[in-house]
């Protein structure tokens, strides 16, 4: 698959931003979520400090699970996984450090897609993945 076919996987940094966003346009028409953005955002209000934090966190993964289809982090992604990995590595970066968003990245380049993400720098160095970077809101 290519960008042209109007899909993109949007990182855990934009579903979180996405009531915030100021110009949503700059989304994919076709957003497209993976099964490990799904587990990071389910981590959020069991660890919120409070309940108003909980609430939002809650809010976000609710949000996510409710209108967005997800990419599994399948066999292919497996596979890309060991690249994204040796890519981090040659660049001095710990793998384990950002494993949410290595797999997120191998989930992506599996599947051809472009990553959508407000932290374009957590995926610097990793070949064979289109980062679009989104403006924090």
């Amino acid at each position: 698959m290519s960008e042209s076919d109007g899909r993109g996987v949007l990182d855990t940094s934009v579903v979180i931003a996405l009531t915030d966003l100021q110009d949503p346009g700059l989304l994919p028409p076709l957003p497209l979520l993976t099964t490990v953005t799904l587990a990071e955002l389910s981590v959020g209000p069991l660890v919120a400090d409070s309940d108003a934090i909980r609430s939002e966190r809650q809010g976000n993964l609710q949000l996510a699970e409710g209108n967005f289809e997800s990419l599994p982090f399948d066999v292919p992604a497996a596979r890309a996984f060991g690249q994204v990995s040796t890519c981090l590595r040659r660049a001095g970066r710990k793998a384990h450090a950002r494993s949410y968003d290595a797999m997120i990245a191998a989930i992506a380049i599996a599947n051809g897609l472009p990553l959508y993400t407000c932290n374009p720098g957590d995926f610097e160095g990793i070949d064979g993945l289109e980062v679009v970077a989104v403006p924090q809101p």
